[in-house]
């Protein structure tokens, strides 16, 4: 990890019932990026997540309601905005995401300037952790973004992402609060901000199971089209055209 000044790069990992996983998870990003602030962002947990977060060395904001994935991750933008951080990586607190790639994801958004970077299982051909189900609504997803961002983006249910303060300013005043990651991306759109995919490995979650049921995959479809569409009425201008990856 490249050095990093005091207040420049905020690490925040938004958990819900996560006590079997989280300390895992910050232990992990100690060590692959010493020194810098990690925050678990707690969504109104049930269980130990608290105190198994502060125990692993990380610093936690409680939420007094639960407010849901987009909420979360925004209450943990909204803090590092109004603390003067330059640069926020997110990491999920089951542990699918390998902290071992947060210095590449620092590093692109350090040198290139973009407003964000994915961490893409995709990429480099690295899903082989994602279920069928997933894998049919990525591609599904794939689809509609296209032609509203005039370029492809393989991985954009990624969760694995990092931003820099001009997109930490925008999200940490409006962000979807529900399965955010996609409508994200068309809200990067309106702003004509940029985002980089850069390859990662995704792992299996080390405890608990994921709470998309068949059930929810489809309304978590129908939701996000409608987001989708709702941002779209916002755009001044009609979505690029004619411009490749």
């Amino acid at each position: 990890m490249v050095p990093t000044p005091a207040g420049t790069l905020m690490i925040i990992v938004p958990a819900y019932n996560e006590a079997g996983a989280v300390g895992a998870v910050v232990e992990s990003i100690h060590v692959e990026a010493p020194g810098i602030q990690v925050v678990v962002i707690d969504d109104c947990s049930s269980d130990s997540t608290i105190a198994v977060a502060e125990s692993a060395g990380a610093r936690v904001l409680p939420l007094p309601h639960h407010l849901g994935l987009g909420g979360c991750v925004q209450a943990g933008y909204k803090l590092a905005f109004e603390l003067g951080y330059q640069y926020v990586i997110r990491i999920d607190g089951d542990g699918q995401h390998d902290p071992v790639y947060i210095p590449r994801l620092y590093d692109v958004l350090r040198k290139t300037g973009v407003e964000m970077v994915i961490g893409s299982r995709f990429v480099d051909n690295n899903g082989n952790h994602t279920t069928f189900l997933r894998t049919l609504g990525i591609r599904f997803f794939r689809a509609v973004l296209r032609p509203i961002l005039g370029r492809g983006v393989l991985d954009p249910t990624s969760g694995f992402v990092g931003v820099n303060r001009k997109a930490l300013e925008v999200f940490s005043k409006s962000f979807p609060l529900e399965y955010p990651e996609i409508e994200a991306l068309v809200v990067l759109r309106r702003k004509d901000f940029r985002f980089i995919e850069v390859p990662c490995k995704m792992r299996k979650r080390i405890a608990g199971r994921s709470s998309l049921t068949s059930l929810k995959s489809v309304y978590y479809i129908v939701h996000v089209l409608l987001g989708v569409f709702v941002n779209l009425l916002k755009i001044d201008r009609p979505p690029w055209r004619g411009r490749g990856d």
